[in-house]
This record gives structure tokens, sequence and C-alpha cells, in this order.
């Protein structure tokens, strides 16, 4: 019987060795040392500002960041934000956290995501049970649509309705940060100048969104793709640029072959860098 014992003992440690050397993400600092996930919460618990950036298709994107959301909250009162909500579609969402529009209604009368179902309904379904405010940071698509055709001058034109959706004009704009720079090196001639500027009308919408909805003392949580605040780039760049007494700190997702080492290039993206094995499975 104690010769059984053992084997099975045996046999349990070596399957649990097997499944601690194949993880499916490990948490990195900016410089690319390991974290716990127990030291990031501490530290994100610690600011005024989140920002989460996502793989819109990556499963373990969108289930950290519910993970990371609960957890906060069990240290800070929060309120959350997202790229994914425009902001014309801020009533019909306040509507459904409040009640009065049910989960169709809400489908019905916002523009909601594909992959909202399975990926963002899981947030706003806590903010609904934890009576958590909820905001739209985004601008509306067809307003960013018109920044990519005719620049931000386009904006003056648009109904004063619409400018309430969007960052008070004139938008700041620079176009030496690297995140626009690097559109214009990846559209290599296809796209115009005016293709960042779109980019910049979505980050400084957020973070001005961000800011109307921010309450001192609790903790903001924003999910946007990690292109917006990578590098503390976009987004941050309006953020700090407006408050820069504001204590920030970013998430952010990258795929890699070998995830027991950050590569180079993914280092300093983000103060937590989720190293996700590039064999996980995309959502989409």
């Amino acid at each position: 019987m104690k010769k059984y014992f053992l084997f099975a003992v045996a046999l349990f440690f070596l399957a649990n060795g097997f499944a601690q050397s194949k993880p499916a993400y490990i948490i990195y600092n900016a410089k690319g040392k390991k974290q716990s996930y127990a030291k990031m919460i501490r530290q994100l618990s610690k600011q005024d500002i989140v920002l989460i950036g996502e793989f819109h298709n990556n499963a373990i994107s969108h289930w950290m960041e519910l993970e990371i959301t609960k957890d906060c909250k069990e240290n800070r009162s929060l309120v959350l934000g997202a790229e994914m909500f425009e902001q014309d579609n801020q009533t019909a969402l306040d509507q459904y956290l409040a009640g009065k529009l049910s989960a169709k209604g809400l489908d019905s009368n916002a523009r909601l995501w594909k992959n909202y179902p399975t990926d963002y309904a899981p947030l706003v379904n806590f903010a609904k049970e934890q009576g958590i405010a909820f905001a739209a940071t985004n601008i509306p698509r067809r307003y960013a649509a018109i920044v990519s055709k005719g620049g931000f001058e386009a904006l003056d034109t648009i109904p004063t309705l619409a400018k309430s959706w969007i960052a008070p004009l004139p938008i700041a704009y620079d176009s030496t940060l690297p995140g626009y720079q690097n559109m214009m090196t990846m559209m290599a001639g296809h796209g115009s100048a005016n293709m960042p500027k779109a980019q910049a009308s979505k980050d400084a919408t957020m973070a001005y969104f961000i800011l109307k909805y921010f309450v001192p003392g609790s903790l903001f949580i924003h999910y946007n793709g990690s292109y917006h605040s990578d590098n503390h780039d976009g987004i941050v760049w309006y953020l700090q640029k407006t408050n820069p007494a504001l204590k920030l700190a970013t998430v952010t997702t990258v795929s890699q072959k070998d995830i027991q080492h950050l590569s180079e290039e993914n280092k300093n993206k983000a103060d937590f860098i989720i190293c996700v094995d590039e064999d996980m499975t995309n959502t989409y």
C-alpha cells in the first residue's frame, strides 16, 4: 500500500513539474525581470490610472483584464473605461448598467464589437454587479475617419453635439511621438500624414474622457489596444500633458515563441508586460 502511495505522489509531482514548466504566460516588469501577479496587483492598486493594453483577439489579455479588475477592486474603489465603447454610446451603456436596458437592448442601441459577448461583457457585467461607473471613452469611428481623410481641420465642420463626443478642439498633436512615427513607417508610403492624426484623435479623446470620469481617490482602469499606450505613448502622452501629477501605470501584452526570457524589443513597452506563448489560440 505504501508503495502505491509513493508511486501516486511521484506521479503528482511529475505532472505538476510538467505543468509548471509550460506556463501560458509570464509577467515581467519594464526591465524584463519576472514579476509575481501579486506584486503587480499591489503596484497597480497604488495608482490613479491604469491603462491595460490588450491584443484584441488574445484570450489571456481578456482574462487578465477581468482578473486584474476584480483583484484591484479588493483594495480600491474603481471607475472603468474602454476604447471599445464610443462616447456617443454612453447613454445606452449607462442605461444598461442601471438595469434600464437589457443586454439585447444594449446590443441594439450601442455599436458593440463583434467579440463583446466573450471578451468585454464580463467587464461590463462586473461593473453592473458592483455598481461601478463605466466610461465610453473613444471618439465615434466616423469622426476619426473624417480626420483620416481631412486632418484635424475637418472636425471644425461637424455639429456641436458631435464635438461633445470628442476631445476639445483644437486637438494637440506631436508628430514626433514614436507611435505616430512608427505608423508612417509601417504604411511605407501607402497612407497619408493624416493617418496618425486619426490615431491621435482617438488617443486624445480617450485621455479626455478618462480624466472627465476620473474620481480622485479612486482607481481608474482603462482597457485599450496595446498600441494606444505602449511605450508610455498615445493616451499616456495626453494624460500627462493635461495632468503631469497623476500616478499612472501601464500593462501590455506581447507574444513570443520563448516566454522564459523577455526579448529586448518588448522591454520598456509598459510597467508590466504579460508575455504570452505565441501558440496561444486567438479568439478570432
